[in-house]
């Protein structure tokens, strides 16, 4: 089975957070709220820190059963034995990820708001693609911005599960998920709520509720 099978929910990823134990303890209520896969995320972290970082969330991922997935570093990915990787355009090719993690590992491409982006990283042997930023987002600011429209038209033609991502909350977050994204990648809504873990609970609702209109319809 395809590995991408469980990108599907809420996929949280960390902010840059300095202190580990802080970490740690985010990360543990966003669990409690159903996140589904987590994403480790830190880019003002030295080599040390990323892998201490990152084996510590490996072990509550493990812990809690779900997808762990590093972001753009793939050595990293295997020295923690990651469910897998999320690479950028500029982190190197998906064969070269593969090469690193095997063939049974996640891995991910951001594909910004370019159809043709995820056509070629699926012909490479992507098991997911990400669009955004659908919304201001204030990780990236001046990220490109993607429509409706173009999630709407992956969904009817790419065959591999969809992330949403940027700019994401609990107002704007259904229109993605009724528009067929698969998993909606927040950090800030999470992370930077007052409660982690109701946050959680109601995005991932979204999910529950739109698989039941579907199965109405």
């Amino acid at each position: 089975m395809n590995p991408a099978y469980a990108i599907k929910g809420v996929y949280a990823i960390t902010p840059d957070y300095a202190d580990t134990i802080n970490l740690l303890h985010h990360v543990r209520l966003a669990v409690a709220g159903e996140v589904q896969i987590l994403q480790y995320r830190n880019k003002s972290a030295n080599a040390t820190q990323r892998l201490k970082q990152a084996h510590a969330l490996r072990k509550l991922t493990r812990e809690f059963a779900i997808p762990f997935i590093v972001n753009d570093d793939a050595q990293l990915a295997a020295q923690v034995d990651a469910d897998g990787v999320h690479l950028g355009i500029a982190d190197g090719s998906v064969d070269a990820a593969r090469a690193i993690l095997g063939r049974h590992k996640i891995i991910g491409i951001s594909c910004y708001n370019r159809l043709s982006l995820a056509q070629d990283a699926i012909h490479a042997g992507a098991d997911y693609v990400a669009f955004g930023a659908f919304f201001p987002s204030t990780t990236k600011p001046n990220a490109a911005v993607a429509d409706i429209e173009l999630l709407q038209q992956a969904r009817a033609t790419l065959p591999v599960p969809l992330v949403a991502i940027g700019g994401i909350t609990l107002n704007n977050a259904a229109a993605l998920v009724h528009a067929g994204a698969d998993a909606l990648a927040v950090i800030s809504a999470l992370f930077a709520a007052k409660d982690i873990t109701l946050t959680a609970k109601k995005l991932s609702a979204l999910f529950n509720s739109s698989r039941f209109e579907n199965n109405k319809n």
